[in-house]
């Protein structure tokens, strides 16, 4: 749960009372209390630069890109592509390696039904790991289920550790694609996605990498990852919904049909034939998401005014707190301790459900998130119904942390 040693120094640069007045909404209420917000797995608080560049396109630049040619159609594309820049900047890669679509979800169907789809064949394995999301499991299925492919799991140790001998092992000739999450958003656990890339590259597997917990987080560089594909999605770093990444090896982009047809996605069309545009615009069918991807980029700024290192320092800091800090609170148990973790903690406590731990936490002012957090397969293994789960960002503070423990300890009281 260490920093990274060069984001040390950098975070202690930050004046963090200056950054969290960023964010209006933690300014408010809830329940006559002040809101403290610990669920940015879920989705992040977005800071008024962002706010303030979605109102400023709608009220300034509004138009539709790439179907005019008038002075806002001009505007509204140069705004929309700059945000494609700024996004390929972020992460070490080229602007016409990435699509521009609505989240991870689509992102990683997007590959299941263009690239996977017309590879695969009956007996061909897509190796997934226990720590999934839904987003990373479903797709794979209903692609195995039409091309006779089959899903093997690689397992996690009960600290919640990825197996990575049996991984390894499991990387068999039948393998043709693994998906794995760079950061488990019920566990926190950070996989170390590099190693296990070059381990599947040098067996001539392709991957894809769940990054929506990761991205908020922590530098990416999907280079230096050496993955075959990278899904991320804008509302968990600060950006608008509705807003998310597929980065792809331009090969892969180039040899894919389209997933989705529609305008935009074509050079001509006749009743004899379509000619498609080419990627990444051929994946970008029908009016996209533009004043959301103006708020991404805006987000892109923001983060990296920050510094990313510096965030990663900052909430590896709070961790620690907060992670000490539940460790005292007879009857908690907290479900996963790797070693190398990302700020996020789900736990039980004896004699609640998770429901109503949540729900009399919010009475006290507390947002945590509580249920099955979209990995069945993951709480099936810790034999668990539904847990909550406290989910910090570099926005939040010491204080809040404290605030969080008193309201756990009213909640036990009260529950006797």
């Amino acid at each position: 749960m260490s920093a990274r040693p060069d984001g040390i120094d950098a975070a202690a640069d930050v004046d963090w009372t200056r950054v969290r007045a960023d964010f209006p909404l933690l300014q408010r209420q809830v329940h006559g209390k002040p809101l403290v917000y610990l669920d940015s797995a879920n989705t992040a608080q977005k800071p008024g630069a962002v706010i303030e560049a979605v109102d400023r396109f709608y009220r300034q630049h509004n138009a539709n890109v790439s179907r005019a040619v008038h002075q806002l159609g001009s505007e509204a594309t140069e705004a929309y592509e700059a945000a494609r820049r700024k996004l390929a900047g972020f992460i070490n890669a080229r602007p016409d390696e990435l699509v521009l679509c609505s989240g991870t979800t689509f992102a990683i169907n997007l590959v299941a039904y263009s690239w996977a789809l017309p590879r695969l064949k009956a007996g061909d394995v897509i190796l997934v790991s226990r720590m999934e999301h839904h987003a990373n499991i479903v797709p794979w299925q209903l692609v195995a289920e039409r091309t006779g492919a089959i899903i093997r799991v690689a397992e996690i140790t009960p600290d919640g550790s990825l197996d990575l001998e049996a991984l390894h092992k499991a990387m068999t000739p039948e393998v043709k694609l693994l998906a794995i999450t760079q950061v488990s958003n019920l566990l926190g656990t950070v996989n170390p996605v590099r190693e296990i890339c070059r381990e599947a590259r040098r067996r001539g597997i392709a991957t894809l990498v769940d990054g929506s917990q990761a991205m908020p987080h922590r530098p990416v560089d999907v280079t230096a990852i050496g993955c075959d594909f990278y899904a991320f999605t804008g509302h968990k770093m600060c950006g608008p919904t509705g807003t998310g990444v597929l980065w792809a090896r331009r090969e892969h982009l180039e040899a894919m049909p389209p997933f989705l047809g529609g305008g935009e996605m074509i050079r001509e069309v006749s009743f004899e034939g379509t000619v498609f545009n080419d990627p990444p615009h051929r994946f970008e069918a029908g009016t996209p998401n533009i004043a959301g991807f103006v708020g991404l980029g805006a987000a892109v700024d923001y983060l990296q005014g920050i510094g990313m290192a510096a965030i990663e320092a900052r909430e590896a800091e709070l961790l620690a707190h907060l992670t000490e800090e539940m460790d005292r609170i007879e009857g908690l148990r907290i479900i996963g301790r790797a070693p190398e973790k990302a700020a996020v903690v789900s736990f039980l406590v004896e004699g609640a459900h998770a429901h109503d731990l949540a729900t009399l936490l919010d009475l006290e002012g507390v947002a945590v998130r509580s249920g099955q957090h979209c990995a069945h397969p993951l709480l099936q293994f810790y034999g668990v119904a539904a847990t909550c789960r406290a989910s910090l960002a570099f926005y939040n503070t010491h204080e809040e942390i404290d605030a969080f423990i008193a309201g756990l300890h009213k909640v036990r009281t009260l529950l006797g």
